[in-house]
């Protein structure tokens, strides 16, 4: 008698949480692959980033949403709203908290939110290994107190520890069925967007707290090199609000704008698995954060 054929199980999960517990890369640790820029800064997350994880039995769709927290202007507002739409879609919620370091405020408007729907909600307690071990117990029993988790998952998106353990538990609750998409994808965003989300990072990387979170990058040409095979030209610009931020961004004798290319553009060949010529240029649009057209634009 043959054994009988397993289920295989396929869904969408939203990964939620406040800004900068890690959301972005726990995302790019479960798909192995940079998918979602990071930084050390909160909000670097402003889109919906769909990434997918292919397992034995299993597909998982992860959405990535921008960090939720009290919005303060236009873009910040846009921001909250786009975390909070993703509810909607979803099969899962995985809310994220840092352990190592509370935000009562926005944990607060997560559990408001998240007690006005019905599906599943798994809590993955991120930043273990900054915290010691014997509070792990407590931190758990006053979550599972607050909300309730069908399960609490101690993890370490960084070192990866409990990541496996937490993807296997996930998969467990998404519905029986059908794959969405093929096993060789890692994600249904389009390279060209993914490349001007690497030249943001590299932007939010390299200019300290000069920079505001006022920047946008839009890319204007993509396109393989037909005289140079395997060679790929790509021309992005740098939205800015202000001359003074034009000049910080470009820096001195062109090196900060220079560096910022150079990062991206490794990077990028990486993702793309070709050689990449990458061309920025830097241009101000006054105000463009709190002008609802300009938000819509840079798809916002």
């Amino acid at each position: 008698m043959e054994p009988a054929e397993k289920t295989f199980r396929s869904g969408f999960i939203g990964i939620m949480g406040p800004p900068n517990v890690g959301k972005s890369t726990l995302l790019n640790r479960m798909i192995g692959q940079k998918v979602s820029i990071t930084s050390k800064k909160p909000q670097t997350t402003r889109n919906r980033i769909q990434g997918i994880v292919n397992r034995p039995g299993a597909q998982l769709v992860f959405i990535d949403t921008p960090g939720v927290h009290k919005a303060k202007g236009s873009l910040n507002s846009r921001i909250v709203e786009t975390a909070l739409s993703v509810l909607g879609d979803i099969d899962v919620i995985l809310l994220m908290v840092d352990a190592s370091s509370g935000d009562p405020d926005s944990e607060n408007l997560l559990k408001e939110a998240l007690q006005r729907q019905n599906r599943p909600v798994i809590l993955a307690l991120n930043k273990i290994d900054l915290v010691p071990r014997t509070s792990l117990l407590s931190m758990i029993a006053e979550w599972s107190s607050g909300y309730p988790f069908q399960t609490i998952v101690p993890i370490s998106a960084q070192t990866g520890e409990q990541v496996e353990e937490l993807i296997s538990i996930l998969s467990g609750f998404v519905p029986e069925g059908s794959p969405f998409f093929p096993e060789e994808n890692l994600t249904d965003l389009p390279v060209r967007f993914l490349a001007g989300e690497i030249v943001r990072e590299k932007i939010f990387r390299q200019t300290g707290e000069e920079i505001p979170y006022a920047v946008a990058v839009s890319v204007e040409m993509f396109k393989e090199d037909e005289k140079k095979p395997g060679l790929t030209r790509i021309h992005a610009t740098i939205h800015v609000e202000r001359e003074s931020q034009k000049g910080i961004m470009i820096g001195k004798q062109g090196c900060k704008l220079k560096r910022i290319g150079e990062d991206a553009r490794k990077d990028i060949e990486n993702l793309l698995g070709t050689r990449v010529f990458l061309k920025l240029f830097v241009r101000v649009e006054k105000n463009w954060s709190k002008d609802t057209r300009s938000l819509a634009t840079f798809g916002y």
